[in-house]
Order: structure tokens, then sequence, then C-alpha cells
């Protein structure tokens, strides 16, 4: 998007300069991962696969860390990708250098690197960079949400039983309560949508419901670096975001629904129950 299109939709000159500079740092990010996919990365023991994981992290950050810091000095990085909560106040760079790590260990496609500004616990602007694709999604508070320029919708689906629906395992490891939340709520859903995905990572699902391609997205427990920058994609793209159960949603939520706004209402019901 221009700067004088998000200049015209309320978003100051600063702010989409900011955005065309972090797209730039993401997208270099990016271009250091994929030279390092290809072969299927092998590892025997937690420590190794750990230690792989971090390999790929280090190398996206080396380029992250010092360009958005040039970007705004004073704004903080959050470090543990998967933490979740509040932020203290002020700014903060919420930026997942792999999302969808272990995808692209085992030589799969589906995986992004991330940056998202958030100011005062307010998501200000994202992107989301997919270097197998080249795709690049994008969202400014009140300036909408876009992929390469070209303006994003949520679909117009209105009954759940045509919809296709997606989830996600928010991280390894997750505890007895939410491994069988996410077991029942696909159950449920296998009964009132269409057809349902289960995939890791979330934001490549979130940018998919923000593009129309996907109807919903749930999640339970999470990250911040997981959901914030589909959050603001899918809010950019007249998407609805909520917990599970339709309340507001908040990095300190137990779960996460982003729908389009037709379907939103039956897809809480369905994972209430």
């Amino acid at each position: 998007m221009s700067e004088t299109l998000l200049q015209a939709a309320g978003v100051t000159a600063s702010d989409a300069d900011l955005l065309s500079q972090t797209v730039s740092a993401v997208r270099e990010a990016g271009s250091a991962l994929r030279e390092r996919f290809g072969e299927v990365v092998s590892y025997e023991t937690r420590e190794e696969l750990m230690s792989a994981l971090a390999g790929n992290d280090d190398a996206a950050l080396e380029i992250l860390r010092p360009a958005l810091t040039r970007l705004r000095p004073d704004a903080r990085f959050v470090e543990d990708e998967l933490a979740g909560g509040a932020l203290p106040s002020g700014e903060w760079w919420v930026v997942d250098p792999a999302e969808g790590n272990v995808n692209h260990l085992h030589a799969l496609p589906e995986w992004a690197v991330t940056a998202t500004l958030v100011r005062d616990n307010q998501p200000v602007l994202t992107v989301v960079h997919v270097p197998l694709t080249g795709e690049t999604y994008t969202a400014v508070a009140g300036g909408g949400a876009h992929l390469d320029g070209r303006p994003l919708r949520v679909s117009p689906t209105t009954d759940l039983g045509l919809g296709l629906v997606a989830t996600s395992q928010a991280r390894p490891d997750e505890n007895d309560e939410v491994v069988r939340r996410i077991g029942s709520s696909i159950t449920a859903m296998l009964f009132d949508a269409l057809v349902v995905r289960t995939s890791v990572p979330a934001t490549l699902h979130l940018v998919n419901v923000a593009a129309g391609r996907l109807d919903a997205f749930w999640q339970f427990a999470g990250a911040r670096a997981d959901l914030l920058p589909g959050a603001l994609l899918v809010t950019e793209a007249g998407g609805q975001i909520s917990d599970a159960q339709g309340r507001p949603w908040t990095p300190q939520s137990e779960s996460f629904l982003a729908a389009a706004p037709g379907v939103h209402a039956q897809a809480v019901t369905t994972l209430s129950r």
C-alpha cells in the first residue's frame, strides 16, 4: 500500500514509513532463512532439536534486531517468542524470526518471518513475509490489511457448514487440559464445519483468514508472536477477533478465535460446547 493511501486512511507518515522499512528488514531476514532451507535437518535428542531451531532464529535475528532497533531505538524486544500475556507500557517489537521453525527443519514450506510493533499493548503495524512464495502481508492499525499492496478482505461466508476452518498447536508439551480442549474442539468442528485443517504455524492460518481463503481459525493457549500479527491482519481485513467464548481477546486470554463476521457467532457456539 502506498504511503499516500495510508495517510488517506488516517495512518501517520511516520507509521507509513516505518511499515516500509520494516518490510525491508523482514524480507532480508526471510532471504537468510531461505538460504538455509532445503534438506531435512536430522536430530536424535531434544537438545539437538533446540540447537537447530536456535540456529534459524539467530540467523534471522542477526538481521532483524539491528534493523528494527535503528527504526525505533526506544522500543524494546520480546526475547521469548513463546511468551504470552500483557506487555509493560511503551513500544515493543514482537518478532518471530522463524514462525513455523519446525517446518523449516523438516523441509516443509509452511514457515514465515514476522515483526509486529506493539504500542501500549496495541499492535500498531505488522509484517508477515513468506519467503518460499515471496508473499508479504502487511497491516497498519486503521490502514487496512494488504498482500503485496493489494487490499485483503475476509470471507463472505455465512454458513459454518460450508466453511473451511483451521486450528493449530500453540507449542510443544501443552498441559493435559489444553490437549483435551484441542481434541474436543476439533471433534466439534468436524461435526459443524465443512472441512477442518490442523497444522502449524498459527500465523499462516491467520493470513489465510485475512485473505478470505479460510473462514475461521481458533487456538487454545498461544503466544503473542503467534497471534498478534494475524489478529491485526484479520481485524484490518474486516474479520472478528475474540476468545473461543466470544469475549474480547487480549494476549492474556486462554483461547483465540478469528473468523469472518458471517460465521463468528456459529464458531463460538461450536467451541463453547
